[in-house]
């Protein structure tokens, strides 16, 4: 299994103007471990959004690549984005689940991917471009690809361990995380 932290810094050490939408909880914690970044939107309390946000920030913003970072507990909560997503098709768009087989924001019960596949019903949804990561010499070819604007959308499951890691709390306050992504953006803060 990989370790978490290795794997979000792997994706995104290069991340240039790639905007990034956080899933609830340690996907928060190790993007912001990595460097917070003005284009980093930390989503707090919206179990289930990271997807659809993003995918809605990838349908407005065409010229950047969209990754959402979440993980398979918050992925679960919101299956049915998949199918949206591959209507939609933005080319811009990648879906990283760091997938540890646990609830870990609620307790560490195990999730439901022990017994089902999120690439499987990924693809049964209609996205093309998926692949479950396993190894760390896969990452690179994986950061390479959620810098493109073209070839999307995609999604990667990423096998972690289930090693907790301290958490690093970003920005938490919500009106002024989003004057500054929307600065990061060129758009007024309001």
């Amino acid at each position: 299994m990989l370790e978490r932290r290795n794997v979000v810094s792997a994706l995104l050490g290069t991340r240039g103007e790639m905007a990034v939408v956080t899933g609830l909880g340690s996907a928060t914690y190790d993007v912001a471990a990595v460097g917070d970044h003005p284009r980093n939107f930390y989503l707090w309390g919206a179990m289930g959004g990271a997807a659809s946000l993003a995918l809605g920030l990838a349908m407005a913003q065409p010229e950047t690549p969209v990754v959402a970072i979440t993980g398979d507990g918050e992925m679960l909560m919101a299956i049915g984005t998949f199918c949206t997503i591959a209507l939609q098709a933005p080319p811009n768009l990648s879906i990283v689940v760091l997938d540890n087989g646990l609830y870990g924001e609620t307790g560490s019960q195990k999730s439901h991917t022990g017994v089902s596949d999120l690439a499987g019903i990924a693809k049964a949804s209609g996205i093309a471009m998926i692949e479950t990561v396993t190894t760390s010499s896969e990452l690179d070819e994986i950061a390479a690809s959620i810098s493109l604007t073209a070839g999307g959308p995609r999604v990667y499951v990423v096998k972690v361990s289930q090693e907790p890691k301290p958490r690093v709390l970003p920005l938490r306050e919500g009106a002024h995380a989003k004057a500054r992504f929307r600065e990061a953006f060129g758009l007024t803060a309001d």
